[in-house]
């Protein structure tokens, strides 16, 4: 579809980009980015971030007031309540995620359940959009899935193990259908996705028969993804229930194509960044097309997909703020494209994660290394703060 067709959504307005930051937060988030924009600089300042953290350092602060708070809405759940605030005054909406990776423990797998479920009857409560988020791996061992999903026997202890992880997604989502909440299960790395599939399924299957709720992730970096969609579009016909897809590119690039190379499989990743970016909005566009039978949650930082998004709804004759269709981007990046959205009036969702500073570091290095290595992003941003800035300069100038 050519890109010249009429904007419904203008991404270089910046009034509306940054309406709810303050100069402020804007000369920080300038200093960050401006720091991502050289990898060493992001390669040694994770490494010095996770060492200071683990031997006692006192670094909490100075990572709160950086990197923490540009990516992250707070350390607990009332503590997001002030970013849910400011996202909701421009009709932006807010999922919860609460983003403590590499629990080890049954314990620890059953208090990240709870604290999900808390995010679930928060999100209850609001009034235009209600979305929650996890991922598998903070309720289950990673050699456990790792192990299913290569078609291993399990003992009596792991078949046991396996069950309860079951047990504790299917307490999640039966809260969310009660509280009418949807639930997005992030897609991980592909050499545990059988069994995250295995249960996402399952819980559509159980819980999306009237509309999705239950969101599954396809991340559209994996050259099969898109054959993938339409099978599990077809299964979700034959089986009675509404497919939730969440589009994504992905977030484990170079982890995947290291793995595949040192352990002499196929490559699961595109070729290239173009087949990834076709297979994304060849992937939207089905969706829509069948929205009668799918929902969509599309998130993307990539601007041309969000305005072909936007043409897909028109095209198919949909309003803007169809309950089917929701853009999502993360906490902290891309204001442009999700405040203008917002601004003409389509759903627009952001990622806000939280947790204690310690345990959020995977999640804030993986942000940094996102910005660093996705050609343009950090950039983009930068270029966007700065001309911010210096509009604000000359406004108080004038």
């Amino acid at each position: 579809m050519a890109m010249e067709l009429k904007k419904f959504v203008d991404f270089d307005n910046l009034t509306n980009a940054f309406a709810a930051r303050t100069d402020e937060a804007l000369k920080k988030a300038n200093f960050v980015f401006s720091t991502m924009q050289s990898p060493t600089l992001v390669k040694v300042g994770s490494q010095l971030m996770e060492f200071s953290l683990n031997v006692g350092l006192p670094v909490k602060g100075l990572i709160k007031k950086t990197i923490f708070n540009l990516f992250c809405g707070g350390e607990t759940l009332d503590g997001c309540q002030r970013a849910t605030n400011q996202l909701a005054a421009f009709n932006v909406g807010a999922i919860y995620d609460y983003s403590v990776e590499g629990e080890k423990s049954e314990e620890g797998f059953d208090a990240t359940t709870e604290e999900i479920l808390k995010t679930i009857e928060r999100a209850g409560q609001f009034e235009f959009i209600r979305f929650s988020a996890f991922k598998v791996t903070g309720l289950a061992h990673f050699d456990l899935l790792t192990k299913i999903h290569a078609g291993e026997k399990l003992s009596k202890e792991e078949q046991a193990a396996y069950a309860r992880v079951h047990d504790r997604v299917d307490r999640i989502c039966a809260l969310a259908k009660k509280m009418d909440v949807s639930v997005l299960i992030d897609a991980e790395e592909t050499w545990i996705q059988k069994p995250i599939t295995e249960i996402t399924v399952a819980m559509m299957a159980k819980y999306n028969t009237e509309k999705a709720l239950i969101y599954y992730t396809f991340q559209m970096y994996c050259h099969a993804m898109l054959a993938h969609l339409k099978e599990l579009h077809l299964h979700s016909k034959e089986n009675g229930y509404r497919l939730g897809a969440k589009l994504v590119r992905g977030a484990y690039m170079e982890k995947e194509a290291a793995r595949a190379e040192a352990m002499g499989y196929e490559n699961p990743i595109q070729p290239s960044k173009e087949a990834t970016d076709r297979d994304f909005d060849l992937g939207t566009k089905y969706c829509i097309e069948h929205i009668h039978e799918i929902g969509l949650f599309a998130g993307s930082h990539n601007e041309k997909s969000n305005y072909l998004i936007t043409h897909y709804l028109e095209e198919f004759g949909l309003p803007r703020n169809d309950h089917r269709v929701y853009f999502g981007q993360l906490f902290g990046m891309s204001d442009h494209i999700s405040f203008n959205l917002a601004e003409a009036g389509f759903n627009v969702i952001k990622y806000v994660p939280y947790g204690p500073i310690k345990a959020t570091i995977p999640y804030l290095i993986r942000r940094a290394n996102e910005n660093t290595s996705v050609k343009g992003q950090s950039g983009r941003e930068l270029t966007l703060i700065r001309k911010e800035r210096a509009r604000r300069k000359g406004l108080k100038k004038g």
